[in-house]
């Protein structure tokens, strides 16, 4: 989430960066006490290292109008030093924010960069997000990455600029369907209308009516997915949008 894809990490070290999304629905007589409430919050809580905190705004889909609170790239230990009672920080969130709130709040997920699969090839700084969600069939993640892989390759070889994290969901549930996460950085809406010629672009990498076989395949190893708009708000957040690809590890 979603998102910053970087995390330095000890060259020895096992772990892996993960972003922990959560979806907050303020009451809707309630979203200036709600914003108020998150920003001083996030400010005070996150705002740097593995808990650092952006939040988004979804604008379209059945979730038009709830907020994306995502922590993170953060490797699973981290988690054991979280901020918590002890400073204030669970009572500030139930005082502050949670009680803004609607039941619809809650969601909460864990994702995991897929750093072989992204594009990331120059700082940049966050402003809009593409979330493609995609339901992978069960068995058929391995499957799906290959996929994935050739499309990553065009993008090297044709679009060696272009900007987007693959993600994958560490707790899949086969009711909810989201179990791997596309997301492409945009600055002007007016990008989401272009054609970008990607199809052509595949087919010079891998031959004529080569496209119409991917299709069959992806098709075969998923079924359906969904895809969000998401606007950071760095009024509400921890951290900024900037991202420096020189922290990459």
């Amino acid at each position: 989430m979603l998102l910053v894809p970087f995390l330095t990490l000890s060259q020895n070290s096992t772990e892996y960066g993960v972003f922990e999304n959560a979806i907050l629905t303020p009451n809707p007589a309630q979203v200036t006490q709600f914003e108020k409430g998150i920003a001083a919050h996030n400010k005070k809580y996150h705002v740097n290292g593995p808990y650092g905190v952006r939040v988004y705004w979804i604008n379209n889909g059945p979730k038009t109008g709830s907020y994306v609170w995502v922590m993170g790239p953060f490797p699973w230990s981290s988690l054991d030093n979280r901020p918590a009672q002890k400073e204030g920080h669970d009572a500030d969130w139930n005082t502050n924010v949670a009680q803004y709130t609607t039941s619809e709040s809650g969601t909460q997920s864990y994702w995991r960069f897929q750093a072989e699969l992204s594009r990331f090839p120059k700082n940049f700084t966050i402003k809009n997000m593409e979330v493609d969600y995609w339901d992978v069939k069960r068995g058929k993640m391995a499957e799906a990455k290959k996929l994935v892989e050739k499309v990553h390759k065009v993008y090297v070889d044709k679009s060696p600029d272009e900007t987007y994290g693959i993600y994958t969901n560490e707790f899949p549930s086969t009711k909810e369907g989201r179990d791997l996460t596309i997301i492409s950085f945009f600055d002007k809406s007016a990008w989401l209308g272009e054609d970008h010629g990607f199809v052509t672009k595949y087919e010079t990498v891998y031959g004529k009516d080569s496209w119409g076989q991917f299709l069959k395949d992806w098709m075969a190893v998923t079924d359906g997915g969904e895809t969000e708009l998401w606007i950071f708000l760095p009024e509400l957040s921890g951290i900024s949008g900037a991202v420096d690809v020189e922290t990459r590890n």
